[in-house]
Formats: structure tokens, C-alpha cells, sequence
């Protein structure tokens, strides 16, 4: 059988970074659709939202109050799930019932000022400036001695658990390293050792000598749909250079961070024509002081939507009993990724507008 026979066919795909297997189905988006349909959300268009806690000026809880920023924002999780001062404990019976205290410390950090503003319709300075604001949060948290590893993660959309529409991110700085971390650490600890190099630098070699899953590339970054995708529209980010965390990267990767992020999610919004839901989190070493030759820098997003902005289905059934499976292959993914222009279509459609009064006015 050859590969454009098997990837039709069902089979398994093995995803080296968490070690398990994915079935996919691709035959199975020929299948009718019966299941639950959305509508489609007006675009926000408010600068300046005076009900919401996170614009500038505006009141959070317990009587705090956002400064008048004109840039990014950090400020301390005001519920957040993770404290910093608990004291240490543990509870064990029979090596059955195991509980351990976790300290931890939990931020936000605030895109831009503007309501209506997302990554992929900000500046490039802009969307620099959160690069920015992410190193600094991770060398300052990765300092603090008893902290493990740094997560920073964006929630977009109400689907993905996201209340608030003004863009912002979550960082957690965690007392232990949490569990999908540490099983990208052991798979790429183990493949170092027997293999002699990096397990995501031999994969992205991989990936660029085929090309058919390479969504977006720049000098320092490479976007593409990982052959073991198990979302729908799953995207890796992968540097193109071996280094470990947010605060290995020099200044031309900054801007190439920002810039690969921005044309990214440009492709989702214009994929469906919507603000795209997803959750996005980088990948990095731990921050236990110790050097990780084997940790190589990366993103995941996970989008939930399946084959439209209206089609909604989420994980259920066989991923949650027997294990992960998924309809679309990675390749037609990044394909109609890759498709997708890179001016955002909101931008196209203002544009449509303007040259549609121009026309107006010249005919009158």
C-alpha cells in the first residue's frame, strides 16, 4: 500500500512527544451531520467595554482597580487556583489514597488596552510587546527557587472557557511540573539519550524535507499540523533553532515568535470567518535551575472546531474511553491552513466597504 492509500485508509499514527497512539478515521468526514450547529457570533467591535475587568481604568474585584496601561498588563490572578504560600503536606493510605500540596502562583497578562483587539489583528510592535511581556514573566517566575515550571497559556473564545473577550493569557508557575510537561520531558530525555539529539529538531528536519504539513514558516519559526494531530486544526510551532525556553530567545526571534504566532491565527480567523476559539501554551524546560539540552522550544494549539464555525463536536465517546481519535488528517488541515490568505478578513471586508462607498461617491 502506498502512503496516499494508507493515510485514506484507517491506521494509527504514533505521537512521539506524549508516547500513544491516535487512531484516525479519515473516511469519516464524508458522514452526514446531524449533531449540534452554532451560530455565528457578530465580531466585537468595542474599544472600551466600561462592564469589563480587565480594560484599562476599570474595577476588578474585591476593589482593586486596572491602571490606565497603554500597552500590556500583568497583574497577580485575582482567583486564581494556585497560592504561593501553601505549607507543605501530604496525605497517603495504602499507596491507594495520595494527595500532595501544590504552591503555586497565578498571573494575567493583558494584550493590549483595546477590547477588541486579538493577536492577529494587532501590530506587529504590539504583538512584540507581549513576546516581551512573556519572556520577562518567565525569567521572573523561573527564578523564584521553588518553582518547577512556567506555563503560559491563552484560552480564546467562549467555547475554550474564555468569559472575557478582551485579549489576555494566563500564566501558571507551578510547585511540580504537571503532567503532560513531564511526559514530553521523559520522551524527549530518553530519545537524547539513545538517539544522541533532539527529538523536535529531528522531527522538524522531517516535516521540511516533506513540506505537506507546513502551514506558515519564517526565518527563526515553523507552523505546521504535527503528523500525530489529535484536534481538529491542531498546530505545533517549532524554532527552528535548539533552545529550551522563552528566555533563550534572541531579539530576531522575538519578533519572529510574534510574527509566526500573528500569521497563524490570521489563517484560523479566515478559515471560518470567525474569531477562531482555541488554547494555545508553550512548551518548555523545567525551572528547576538544571541545564535541559534535551527540551527544544515549542507551542501547541488546540482548536475544538471540527469542520466549520457552526459544526460543534467535541471530545466524547471512544477519546474519552479507549483513547484519542480524529476524522481530518493532519495534511488536509495544514493544507487548507496553508490556503488561507494572510490579510485577516475583517480587514478584507472593510476594505470591500470602503472601495464600495469610493465607487458611490465617484458615480454621484
Amino acid at each position: 500500500m502506498n502512503w496516499n492509500e494508507f493515510r485514506e485508509t484507517p491506521h494509527r499514527r504514533w505521537n512521539p512527544l506524549l508516547r500513544e497512539w491516535i487512531l484516525v478515521s479519515p473516511h469519516r468526514t464524508q458522514r452526514p451531520w446531524l449533531g449540534q450547529v452554532a451560530r455565528r457570533a457578530a465580531p466585537q467591535a468595542v474599544e472600551y467595554d466600561p462592564e469589563c475587568y480587565l480594560c484599562p481604568g476599570n474595577a476588578r474585584s474585591q476593589g482593586l482597580r486596572n491602571p490606565a496601561y497603554k500597552t500590556t498588563f500583568v497583574f497577580d490572578n485575582d482567583f486564581p487556583a494556585l497560592l504561593p504560600d501553601v505549607p507543605e503536606g501530604k496525605c497517603e493510605k495504602d499507596g491507594l489514597i495520595v494527595a500532595r500540596t501544590e504552591r503555586g502562583i497565578c498571573r494575567v497578562v493583558c494584550f493590549s488596552p483595546r477590547h477588541d483587539l486579538t493577536i492577529p489583528r494587532m501590530r506587529p510592535e504590539e504583538v512584540r510587546a507581549v513576546v516581551d511581556a512573556w519572556v520577562e514573566q518567565y525569567r521572573e517566575l523561573s527564578a523564584l527557587p521553588w518553582v518547577r515550571h512556567v506555563e503560559i497559556f491563552e484560552n480564546r473564545g467562549e467555547l475554550m472557557g474564555a468569559s472575557n473577550p478582551h485579549p489576555h493569557c494566563q500564566i501558571w508557575a507551578n510547585g511540580e511540573v504537571p503532567n503532560l510537561p513531564a511526559r514530553e520531558q521523559a520522551a524527549m530525555s530518553e530519545y537524547q539519550q539513545v538517539q544522541g539529539n533532539c527529538l523536535l529538531c529531528a522531527y522538524l528536519r522531517l516535516e521540511l524535507e516533506s513540506g505537506e504539513r507546513i502551514v506558515c514558516e519564517n526565518e527563526e519559526f515553523v507552523a505546521l499540523a504535527p503528523y500525530w494531530a489529535v484536534w481538529p486544526f491542531e498546530t505545533l510551532v517549532l524554532s527552528r533553532r535548539h533552545f529550551s525556553s522563552l528566555a533563550g530567545l534572541n531579539e530576531k526571534e522575538k519578533n519572529g515568535l510574534g510574527d509566526i504566532l500573528q500569521r497563524l491565527t490570521i489563517r484560523y480567523d479566515n478559515l471560518f470567518e470567525t474569531a477562531f476559539p482555541y488554547s494555545m501554551g508553550f512548551h518548555q524546560q523545567p525551572t528547576d535551575q538544571m541545564e535541559h539540552p534535551e527540551w527544544h522550544f515549542h507551542a501547541h494549539y488546540f482548536p475544538p472546531l471540527l469542520r466549520s464555525a457552526t459544526v460543534q463536536k467535541f471530545m466524547v465517546g471512544y477519546e474519552l474511553l479507549a483513547g484519542p481519535q480524529r476524522d481530518i488528517t493532519a495534511e488536509s488541515a495544514a493544507a487548507r491552513l496553508r490556503d488561507m490568505p494572510e490579510t485577516h478578513y475583517l480587514d478584507r471586508l472593510t476594505r470591500d466597504f470602503e472601495d464600495i462607498a469610493k465607487g458611490d461617491v465617484n458615480q454621484k
